[in-house]
């Protein structure tokens, strides 16, 4: 998940039992023919190997995933337009068996929209964020202590378009997290090429825009998602349509950013049509990750944690098509590219001097996998 306030929460509690054990690695999918919902594999960060993944849960879409803090419960959006004759996806909460790795259904709520995409935890467990792409709205709904989901108690439906009226007719809500102290929520809204961001109340579940309201990314760019720095000065933006990462500096007191810089990921010499997907911070803060689709790669850059700004490393080659996900392991050594047109994981070796990728060789099969979440093991 991309919030650094909930990553670095986890961190602490990977820390308490070691790096050297074992994790669980859980893989929202579209469902399907080779899917029937979310999957689990054992992972050894010693070697980067992947086991064969076992099904945890039967469920509808989960195309994206979030842990609870606390390591106990699994969140999971439901990648619908209506459930239960209602228009509306759904958002899952499940507990998780440490014996069985398998994961079992608490509960199920309306995701305050159609299509829900993406959804992030405050670092307290009390609150979850949802984006609903479909009808580019957001939601908030509060965790109760046993881990399930009261229904949404705060919901806000954006209006707008942009420049491109196949993909920005209309809102699309795309991503959404916390800030790094929870005071904020930032939210990418593709359909507005905005960044939206809202003061949070986790304990109320509550949402409210701030004043400014948002920043802008270039007409036509289509913010998708977004990360911190780890010292919370800086937020990068992927941008799915424009194929480029924007670089903001984050005023933390008044939620307020400003752009530094915006460069493509893509080679100079390409031309063939791309869009990205996913954008992941090394825990060092040293390096940055955006994948292409389209370009099938990983663009690597190095960061310049005091001015924030990017260079590129390298393009490295995702091994597969459609790369919908990268997630970095809590050690930092390893990065999995999940490739969702040729339904595979594939492990690559990070090396945390350089960033460079290198492919191990290793990979697992998992039906149209979309995203990936690291939890410790035993």
């Amino acid at each position: 998940m991309k919030c650094v306030c909930l990553f670095a929460g986890l961190l602490l509690l990977w820390s308490s039992v070691g790096f050297a054990g074992e994790f669980l690695v859980y893989f929202g999918t579209y469902t399907g023919a080779k899917s029937k919902g979310i999957y689990v594999s054992r992972f050894d960060p010693a070697t980067g190997r992947l086991s064969a993944p076992e099904l945890a849960a039967e469920t509808r879409n989960p195309s994206f995933l979030a842990v609870h803090p606390g390591g106990h419960f699994l969140y999971a959006v439901g990648e619908v337009d209506s459930a239960g004759g209602k228009p509306a996806g759904t958002v899952s909460a499940f507990s998780r068996d440490p014996g069985t790795v398998k994961l079992t259904l608490l509960n199920q709520q309306p995701s305050g929209g159609g299509g829900p995409c993406h959804l992030s935890l405050d670092a307290t467990g009390k609150c979850l964020l949802v984006a609903n792409y479909g009808s580019g709205s957001i939601a908030a709904l509060p965790i109760r202590p046993d881990g399930s989901l009261g229904e949404p108690a705060t919901t806000i439906q954006h209006n707008g378009s942009s420049v491109n009226l196949q993909r920005q007719a209309g809102p699309h809500a795309h991503f959404i997290c916390p800030s790094p102290d929870h005071r904020f929520a930032l939210n990418c809204d593709l359909g507005l090429d905005q960044v939206l961001i809202y003061h949070l109340d986790a304990d109320a579940a509550k949402l409210v825009p701030n004043d400014p309201p948002f920043a802008t990314v270039a007409p036509g760019a289509g913010p998708r998602h977004l990360t911190f720095s780890p010292d919370g000065k800086f937020v990068y933006v992927i941008n799915e349509m424009g194929g480029t990462i924007s670089v903001f500096a984050y005023d933390a007191p008044r939620g307020v950013l400003t752009e530094v810089q915006t460069l493509s990921t893509l080679p100079e010499n390409f031309s063939t049509t791309n869009t990205c997907a996913e954008i992941a911070m090394h825990p060092s803060g040293k390096f940055l990750y955006g994948s292409n689709r389209g370009h099938d790669s990983i663009a690597v850059f190095a960061v310049d944690r005091k001015s924030g700004r990017l260079t590129l490393v390298e393009h490295q080659s995702t091994q597969g098509r459609t790369p919908r996900h990268i997630a970095i392991d809590p050690t930092g050594r390893w990065l999995l590219a999940e490739n969702q047109a040729s339904d595979s994981v594939i492990v690559f070796a990070l090396d945390p001097d350089t960033g460079k990728l290198k492919p191990t060789g290793q990979s697992i099969a998992v039906g149209s996998p979309v995203c990936a979440v690291f939890v410790a093991g035993k």
